[in-house]
């Protein structure tokens, strides 16, 4: 192969970021890529005369280093997600996968979409007042939506932070629960908690609970109410029923914004078509003041066997 095809990287910090501890990442582009990788100094290249393959990695390299500049260290799961984005998506997209991130300015963290769809649904977050986040487990919907609250939160634009999800169509069995309603309901909510927890401090989630500035809402409850400059996150909406729906999106007031995620293929109801998330889907689409974004098993970036376990489900119900 031509040395000329090789990819300069000349910050050692930005190589030794884009090529990983022990070149674990140069191992992953390897498999993607099919083909070697070689390092000689601070360039690196592909040990094959094909082209494409050349300048698909020139490409990934450029996008990492990027990412790199930007704060992000890359890892299997970015690497797949840039070789994604580079071979699947046009360069207008990968142009909004690129540039779109959350910033929490409060704590420092910084999140990046995995994918053209996760951009979209980051730029959506943004611009609508009601966004649907449709898709499997694993495409970051959940908490990609907890990071964006968070920012309007601790940045001062919205007063309020909304959790809630279905729990109550088995609502007997939360007395059961030790407790306040608050604790009874704390462990149906424990995956919001979890993407809060790695976002901020523990203290800081805590103080803002204290301050009720995070607020726990079993979906039951928001009966009645009028939610103004509130963010309000209802997970797991396919597993509300219509009339709950409908209830829960007739609370939104003014100066708000509702992010309703969930999974269609994992309705718990005892009659499917009775999802409150599928009549929505059917009935509101057309509004242009409401965005779905819908994700897919290719979005999937919680760990590389899940999306293969996806398909293998999809694949099977086919």
């Amino acid at each position: 192969m031509s040395r000329n095809a090789a990819v300069v990287l000349e910050s050692p910090h930005v190589l030794s970021e884009v090529c990983g501890a022990n070149d674990s990442n140069l191992r992953v582009m390897e498999e993607l890529l099919g083909a070697r990788i070689l390092s000689r100094g601070n360039e690196l290249f592909v040990e094959t005369d094909d082209t494409e393959t050349q300048d698909l990695l020139s490409d990934m390299l450029g996008e990492l280093k990027e990412h790199v500049n930007m704060g992000q260290s890359p890892n299997p799961d970015l690497i797949r997600a840039v070789y994604d984005s580079l071979t699947q998506n046009t360069e207008e997209q990968r142009r909004e996968f690129k540039n779109t991130s959350i910033n929490i300015t409060a704590t420092g963290a910084q999140v990046f979409p995995r994918s053209y769809a996760q951009a979209v649904y980051i730029g959506a977050m943004t611009d609508y007042d009601m966004v649907f986040g449709i898709g499997p487990a694993g495409t970051g919907k959940t908490y990609l939506a907890v990071a964006h609250a968070l920012r309007e939160v601790l940045s001062r634009r919205k007063r309020k932070l909304i959790l809630t999800r279905p729990v109550v169509e088995a609502g007997e069995r939360l007395g059961f629960l030790p407790g306040d309603l608050a604790q009874k309901i704390n462990p149906y909510l424990k995956p919001l908690y979890d993407a809060m927890e790695s976002l901020a401090p523990g203290e800081t989630i805590q103080k803002l609970e204290d301050d009720r500035v995070i607020e726990i809402a079993p979906l039951a409850y928001m009966r009645g109410r009028s939610l103004n400059d509130c963010y309000i996150i209802l997970d797991e909406a396919q597993n509300t029923t219509q009339e709950q729906m409908k209830m829960f999106l007739t609370r939104i007031g003014e100066g708000s914004r509702a992010v309703i995620t969930g999974d269609i293929t994992q309705v718990d109801l005892p009659d499917r078509r009775k999802s409150g998330l599928l009549h929505a889907m059917k009935i509101l689409g057309t509004i242009p003041e409401i965005h779905f974004s819908y994700f897919t098993s290719r979005d999937v970036v919680r760990n590389a066997l899940v999306k293969k376990i996806i398909e293998a489900y999809e694949a099977e119900a086919h």
